[in-house]
């Protein structure tokens, strides 16, 4: 067992100076396989003796340790060098067109989304956006909303572990829908003000027509001079405008939400009969969005003088439009990332909605 430092120096150099991995799995085998060098010195073991045995197994058992030690370290090397070569081969050039077989598709989101904005956009909105992490202020307080309504429960809505020492006022929320935005613009814009806020929103809710995370969009002008009639007028413009039907029957009915007074549900006529949804003329209605006129108290709570100032609001839910148009049954297949379902509801990405240009073509 004299040589097992010269045996040792040159397995080691033999492992370092293996360029691939195939060549490392064979210095392995030769050494350390079933027939290799180091394993048929162990089996010399039994012909010593018993002081010889105990002092030459140390030393076999100690070389056996280096040399794997080296090859899990040289392969490890190896292994990044081929990844740093295969990420590098493999390249792909984000400006090339894409390939005509594999044309992409706009997500039905996205293209509501675009189509919301260009017609809102024609009617002088402008687009405005916000944290998808609100704090119960602007998400609650602001609009309004009191301590012990059912929106701010546990069950309902996704709140952020609290910091030490935080207030109640301080505490951070997954925003449960896009009014908080319309807060930030009031607080941080003086009247005249229109925008429209689309966006993520989220609650603790999951079934066939509720997913924890959704999008809306909501609306607010905020000037002198805005009435109840603006606000029906815009609403009556858009639904005909986004369903494509001129003659679309609108109805508006009395509700209640704590950030608008006074506030109304929009319904739209439709037709069940035979089992199948028609939008447009016809005996039945089907509720899409809600809306009113912006409380005074939300105007007072965002620096707005009510006594000068008024405006009206309005949100609904992008899915639920979305599918309504498309005739897409299933919330939760907007969330599947199935490319054969985003192959048969997706659009072409170049096809940008316009009021001019057509919204879908």
């Amino acid at each position: 067992m004299q040589h097992l430092s010269g045996l040792k120096d040159k397995w080691l150099a033999a492992i370092a100076s293996a360029g691939a991995l195939d060549q490392l799995e064979s210095l392995r085998v030769e050494a350390l396989g079933k027939k290799g060098e180091v394993t048929g010195l162990m089996k010399t073991l039994g012909s010593l003796s018993p002081e010889e045995r105990k002092q030459a197994g140390q030393s076999l058992n100690q070389l056996k340790d280096a040399l794997t030690e080296a090859i899990d370290s040289r392969k490890a090397a190896l292994e990044e060098q081929a990844l740093n070569q295969r990420l590098k081969s493999e390249t792909l050039d984000l400006t090339l067109p894409a390939r005509p077989e594999q044309e992409g598709r706009l997500h039905p989101i996205s293209q509501t989304i675009d189509e919301i904005v260009a017609i809102f956009g024609e009617m002088g909105f402008v687009v405005a956006e916000g944290p998808d992490i609100e704090d119960d202020f602007k998400n609650f307080t602001a609009l309004n909303i009191p301590p012990d309504h059912p929106a701010r429960q546990m069950q309902d809505t996704f709140y952020l572990p609290p910091k030490p020492g935080q207030k109640p006022e301080e505490a951070l929320v997954l925003r449960t829908h896009t009014s908080p935005v319309q807060i930030r613009t009031m607080l941080s814009q003086k009247p005249p003000i229109r925008v429209i806020c689309p966006g993520r929103t989220y609650r603790s809710d999951s079934d066939m027509t509720h997913t924890p995370m959704f999008h809306q969009v909501e609306g607010l002008v905020v000037d002198e001079t805005t009435h109840m009639g603006h606000l029906k007028g815009c609403l009556i413009d858009f639904v005909r405008a986004f369903f494509g039907i001129e003659d679309l029957p609108v109805r508006f009915r009395n509700s209640f939400f704590p950030f608008t007074e006074p506030s109304a549900e929009v319904d739209i006529g439709c037709d069940r009969s035979g089992g199948e949804l028609k939008l447009g003329q016809g005996k039945d209605w089907l509720e899409i969005l809600g809306c009113g006129m912006v409380h005074p108290k939300v105007l007072s709570n965002c620096g707005i003088d009510p006594a000068k100032y008024q405006g009206f609001a309005f949100g609904m839910g992008i899915e639920r439009i979305a599918m309504l148009k498309y005739g897409i049954p299933d919330l939760r297949t907007f969330f599947d990332a199935d490319l054969r379902w985003l192959k048969h509801y997706g659009f072409v990405p170049l096809d940008v909605p316009s009021m001019t240009g057509g919204l879908t073509r």
